[in-house]
């Protein structure tokens, strides 16, 4: 498929820090074989690759107009299969909702479901296991904060995503 084709991916850019421990979690815990991406919060998974233009361009008149938000991570989530930190943030919230609004005709059906952001830990893995790393995760689990710097705007290659444009937020 070529990349003027492929479906975008659109996630949050986290702060340094806020990223690496994230990123460390889920190379310690997701399956070796199935962990191409880093740590990401993904706010749309299927954008039409062939209104990357426009697309580019309303996300850099929007982040020049947005500051830079906190992210409080409260929680992780049971998934069955799998172990996510759930995240509290209104401002993402709102970020989202403005975006959906906009590009509405464009999205999937999974991009029209509910919005519950969060970072996935590990996925794919069996359930007892899960339920495991869960319970004991869970334990010593504290809340903490962090930041949205901007969004990142991938190519979705059919498994690993390349980068196609970053915009941030204002200071």
């Amino acid at each position: 498929m070529s990349e003027s084709l492929a479906p975008l991916i659109l996630t949050l850019k986290l702060d340094r820090e806020t990223f690496i421990y994230f990123d460390r979690l889920r190379q310690k815990y997701f399956p070796t074989e199935k962990n191409f991406l880093p740590a990401h919060v993904t706010l749309f998974h299927a954008l039409p690759g062939e209104e990357a233009s426009e697309i580019q361009q309303r996300l850099q008149d929007y982040c020049s107009r947005t500051s830079i938000f906190t992210l409080t991570f409260p929680k992780l989530r049971f998934l069955g299969r799998g172990v996510a930190v759930e995240i509290d943030s209104p401002p993402l919230t709102q970020l989202r909702q403005h975006l959906a609004k906009s590009w509405h005709d464009w999205l999937s059906h999974q991009d029209r479901q509910g919005y519950r952001p969060h970072i996935t830990i590990t996925n794919k893995t069996t359930a007892e296991r899960s339920r495991q790393l869960y319970e004991q995760m869970t334990n010593d689990w504290q809340a903490f904060e962090g930041y949205g710097e901007g969004l990142l705007l991938w190519y979705y290659l059919g498994g690993p995503w390349k980068l196609l444009d970053e915009f941030v937020f204002r200071p």
